[in-house]
């Protein structure tokens, strides 16, 4: 899990390929756990949280961007 002020330090391209491995790996996590029973439950939620986060941070980017434009 990374700390609010990791992110803040990344850039944003860092940040997309972050979203989109963690994307990947969810992926991965749902389908190997779909036949069998879940032996890393905390593994899927954890990874949730943290594609929230970083895409959270991305708009929080984009809004300040937004209102420097205006």
């Amino acid at each position: 899990m990374a700390k609010k002020t990791d992110t803040t330090k990344k850039s944003t391209a860092d940040i997309v390929k972050e979203i989109t491995s963690n994307r990947e790996e969810l992926r991965k996590i749902r389908f190997s756990t779909a036949g069998a029973g879940a032996k890393d439950v905390m593994k899927v939620r954890n990874t949730r949280k943290e594609i929230a986060r970083l895409l959270t941070e991305l708009n929080v980017r984009k809004v300040a961007l937004n209102a420097e434009v205006k």
